[in-house]
């Protein structure tokens, strides 16, 4: 059973900076659609950045575009979200995601991630 694992969340003040990082247990590495998506206190989870491993392809959700990167270290078994300028509205639970391996397919939608890790707590404080 492949599950993924997130780590480098924590608290910062605003304008600060925060890696996270997720590694899947899987020991193929076929080309897989992977992400990172986030649910603040009382909101519904929302789209925050996908990378698809077969051609490092990236895909931001515009409040987070030009603030957060995303990569991957090997390919189809880890990713880092790198988040720079920090504001408190980033404030929320960070959780991984992998799923289609279509690369046409890769990108922002949830429904194509059938596979979540338990999360990753990020409190930005102003």
């Amino acid at each position: 059973q492949m599950f993924l694992m997130e780590s480098g969340g924590g608290s910062v003040q605003t304008g600060g900076s925060l890696r996270l990082s997720c590694a899947r247990s899987v020991s193929n590495t076929e080309s897989v659609c992977m992400g990172w998506f986030r649910q603040a206190p009382g909101k519904e989870r929302e789209a925050v950045a996908a990378i698809y491993s077969g051609n490092s392809r990236t895909y931001y959700s515009e409040s987070v575009k030009g603030r957060f990167t995303i990569s991957q270290g090997r390919p189809g078994i880890t990713i880092y979200l790198d988040m720079n300028s920090l504001k408190p509205e980033d404030t929320a639970i960070y959780y991984c995601a992998a799923g289609t391996r279509a690369s046409s397919l890769c990108g922002l939608d949830p429904t194509f991630f059938p596979s979540w890790g338990q999360g990753t707590q990020v409190t930005v404080s102003s």
